[in-house]
């Protein structure tokens, strides 16, 4: 299938899979439920069709850990679309492309270059590796109560700093919306030797959008995790890892294939390929309306009074270097509430779930699926809110992002003897595992870190505001993992 005459019409998986429904065939091999016989509530849940395509691997069907027929064709539509030089299907989620990422390029003692505001798959992928973190600390804007991009100046001093190591990793674009000078920080990795590894799972409409920030592969980075299932329309769980011209693909399929399932799904898998034939053929038009719609309710939300709905005014040509034009990510606190609370009243009361609510900020996640009435009712909803719960913001917390002590690696600290005590006993000592809130899944400690009572006063202010705290293994986070040995120079 050569890539001049690729074809983004087609749909290989899925049409492989009406192919083999029509054939009837009678299963002695697994799913269990038979294409639904043997499972009747499941399927009338998910519906005849669902399951019926519920299927193993076979000869029709290729296999996700070593492709030769229609995944391989659906891997190069993929590529094709994306600009990338190979394209794999993941089914286990942006956490999974990233740490192939990762793991693709880092062994134990490596030094990878990254900000700390990354999403915990990113440390974990540390943890599974041994490799080192250099972090550059991102910009913060006071005001918001938001962790910025990286400058190019920090990305600059770590590689100066650190010429051994192998990599450099990008958030781009941030939860929020916000993105680094991607150019630059690629041209600076490739010119010192290193990778240059994007997490773009909040930037799949990059590809497709017109007036877009830069894409990570449009940009020349080696490797892309985007999150089809976000902003793309696939199935929860399905995602992309992108790859340039200088990585070898074959090592990259060998790192997937260790931790990646060996019974892929292929409702998972037609989604991706279904959602990249929709995005191909009409993504320019799909985007441009999300656009008009963020731009509609960031308008309209500000002359609310109170809320501040950000874009592309804040972009200084450096840490926010450029602004994802569908993020509608709106300032709390001069209403006197948190994001979280916002967020709560917003789905207890109005029947509207947004993506995630954090000290200062909420995020509406706008994409090929919203409509212009659902901007309406959320407007009106904001509205009402300030109308009935405004109050004096004195007092409230601001600062999202805490600058880390790193004592030891997250491998070391994760693997190493630990004890739990009490979380308003561990100040000074040195946490084992991860807290975070989720969304977005930043972690506040990470293993290795020093415990510090900023960051406790966070936690219990984060908790207290009605935050979904996850990580340590007590759940009520009333203990915390410390290194045991006690307090680490």
């Amino acid at each position: 299938m050569e890539r001049e005459f690729l074809d983004q019409s087609r749909a290989p998986i899925y049409e492989a899979l009406e192919k083999f429904r029509d054939m009837r065939v009678v299963p002695f091999d697994v799913p269990g439920h038979k294409h639904g016989k043997g499972n009747p509530e499941l399927t009338a849940f998910l519906g005849e069709k669902c399951v019926s395509i519920d299927v193993n691997s076979m000869k029709p069907l290729d296999n996700l850990c070593h492709p030769v027929s229609v995944i391989h064709e659906a891997e190069l539509l993929a590529a094709d679309a994306f600009g990338a030089a190979h394209a794999f299907l993941m089914v286990g989620g942006t956490t999974s492309s990233v740490q192939s990422m990762v793991l693709s390029c880092c062994k134990r003692g490596d030094k990878i270059i990254m900000p700390r505001n990354v999403h915990r798959s990113v440390i974990n992928s540390l943890v599974l590796c041994g490799a080192i973190p250099v972090y550059v600390n991102p910009d913060v804007d006071v005001r918001l109560g938001i962790s910025l991009g990286m400058s190019r100046d920090l990305v600059k001093k770590a590689i100066v700093e650190n010429p051994d190591a192998v990599a450099v990793f990008v958030n781009n674009p941030t939860y929020y919306g916000i993105c680094s000078d991607l150019r630059a920080i690629v041209k600076m990795a490739h010119e010192a030797g290193m990778l240059c590894l994007v997490d773009e799972a909040h930037g799949t409409h990059f590809y497709f959008g017109d007036n877009m920030p830069f894409s990570a592969m449009e940009a020349g980075a080696d490797m892309a995790a985007v999150s089809m299932h976000k902003s793309g329309g696939s199935l929860t769980q399905s995602s992309l890892l992108l790859i340039g011209e200088n990585v070898n693909a074959g090592h990259v399929r060998q790192i997937i294939n260790l931790t990646q399932t060996t019974s892929g799904s292929y409702l998972l898998m037609s989604s991706l390929d279904i959602s990249r034939r929709n995005l191909a053929l009409r993504g320019k038009n799909i985007f441009r309306k999300v656009i008009e719609m963020a731009d509609y309710a960031r308008e309209e939300i500000n002359a609310i009074g109170g809320y501040y709905a950000y874009g592309s005014e804040l972009n200084n040509g450096d840490s926010i270097f450029d602004f994802d034009p569908t993020k509608l990510s709106i300032h709390t606190r001069d209403i006197g509430l948190a994001g979280i609370e916002v967020y709560d009243i917003l789905r207890d009361e109005y029947d509207i779930q947004i993506e995630f609510g954090d000290i200062g900020n909420i995020l509406a996640y706008l994409s090929i699926g919203d409509r212009m009435q659902d901007m309406e009712r959320l407007v009106s909803a904001l509205a009402e809110i300030r109308r009935r719960y405004m109050k004096d913001p004195h007092g409230l917390l601001s600062q999202e992002y805490i600058d880390p002590e790193v004592v030891i690696s997250p491998q070391k600290a994760f693997y190493a003897d630990k004890k739990s005590i009490p979380i308003g006993d561990s100040a000074g000592y040195v946490c084992s595992e991860f807290v975070m809130c989720y969304p977005p899944g930043i972690p506040i400690l990470a293993p290795g870190e020093r415990i510090t009572k900023e960051i406790l006063e966070y936690i219990n202010y984060a908790k207290a505001k009605g935050c979904s705290m996850t990580g340590p293994e007590d759940p009520k986070i009333e203990h915390l993992n410390i290194l045991v040995g006690g307090e680490f120079v």
